[in-house]
């Protein structure tokens, strides 16, 4: 492995973790489509910047974009209070339009930089390591590393400072605003940050790579954990085995590394979505058959138990009246037997059934559960 793939995948990594930490709260909040308006919308601001510095090195680029993300956030917001237009329809109206001024103004007076749509869209990693930082005639690494690891930090101290404050206010704004916080400066306060996380992956990686770390990671974290701690942590452990992996997929297909990334994040999602323990699809199909067998079972207890001492005991404890009693098909009323006998509620003797100890236990307490 070449020193350029190995600096690729520590990049790679650093964006995942770092569009990971306030993507937990967009998914939280709801907003998850806010990361996709403000990874683009935040070209309008790096090409105004541009067009005010001529540099387009300059860290105040990072300023401009993240102006036009909080502009997004805040004609969404305005858009959403009028209550004409829906949160997610302001920010359908919104970005493209901020994002087409953005590509008309590359196209007509800046098609000479580095700011086409391809960067914009994609980006291209297998790039990042030959943009150097140099110092003194020292080779410190790749710009890319030390922008990310800045912009990691910046947000790893706003959580930690303001982790109690965003927590109440994604959970509850209302009991945020009675305890003395001001939900609405947090909540900018965010939206900042994934702008400048946005603006900070956006050259090395392309807005499509940002939007995908910055939501499905968490996405996933969230059906795995309850616990928000929990889930940021989980959050950039899947974006780094995502990109790690997108990575490798990449070499292995020939193919762009942004989009490969992306689909493993999307594989990644896909497996928990499946497979997670409490949440995951094969869980809840497994929850429900469960409690389809185990209300079954209760039923066919609480019959038998009605019946105990009764003239007619002995025609309604035989098998073959289920059906008319109960209205099961014989295959299905087999199966809810071999269930209780297996549970150990009744005993099933030459086509009829009694009641365990346990059995007539279990339906009296059904009975009283169903009744309070």
């Amino acid at each position: 492995m070449s020193g350029e793939q190995i600096e690729i995948q520590i990049i790679a990594s650093l964006v995942a973790v770092t569009c990971a930490i306030p993507g937990v709260f967009l998914v939280l909040r709801r907003m998850a489509m806010m990361s996709d308006a403000i990874s683009h919308a935040i070209l309008l601001g790096i090409v105004l910047a541009f067009f005010a510095i001529h540099d387009i090195s300059s860290p105040l680029l990072i300023i401009g974009a993240a102006l036009s993300g909080v502009l997004t956030v805040s004609i969404v917001e305005l858009l959403n209070k009028t209550k004409l237009v829906k949160e997610d329809a302001a920010i359908g109206l919104v970005f493209p339009v901020l994002f087409s001024i953005g590509v008309i103004l590359i196209a007509r007076y800046a098609w000479s930089i580095h700011l086409d749509v391809h960067a914009v869209l994609l980006g291209e990693l297998a790039f990042a390591p030959f943009d150097r930082l140099t110092v003194g005639g020292f080779d410190l690494g790749p710009k890319s590393l030390y922008v990310m690891g800045t912009i990691l930090l910046i947000n790893l101290i706003f959580i930690l400072l303001f982790y109690k404050e965003l927590k109440i206010s994604t959970f509850d704004a209302g009991l945020a605003a009675a305890l003395g916080f001001s939900p609405g400066l947090i909540h900018y306060g965010l939206m900042g940050l994934v702008s400048v996380t946005a603006v900070g992956a956006f050259d090395a990686v392309g807005s499509i790579l940002v939007v995908a770390l910055m939501v499905t990671p968490p996405a996933a974290a969230y059906l795995l954990t309850d616990k928000l701690s929990y889930m940021i942590i989980l959050s950039a452990v899947i974006g780094v085995v995502s990109a790690i992996s997108g990575f490798w997929l990449a070499i292995l297909l020939d193919a762009n590394i942004a989009g490969s990334m992306a689909t493993m994040a999307g594989l990644v999602f896909l497996i928990v979505f499946l497979f997670a323990p409490d949440r995951g699809i094969v869980a809840i199909a497994r929850r429900r058959s469960r409690q389809r067998w185990e209300f079954a079972g209760k039923m066919l207890a609480i019959h038998l138990l009605n019946h105990e001492g009764t003239p007619d005991e002995k025609r309604e404890s035989q098998v073959e009246h289920l059906e008319e009693n109960l209205c099961w098909k014989e295959g299905f009323a087999n199966k809810v037997i071999k269930y209780a006998e297996s549970k150990g509620i009744l005993i099933h003797d030459r086509g009829m059934l009694r009641l365990t100890g346990y059995g007539r236990e279990y339906a009296m307490k059904s009975v009283t559960d169903e009744s309070t």
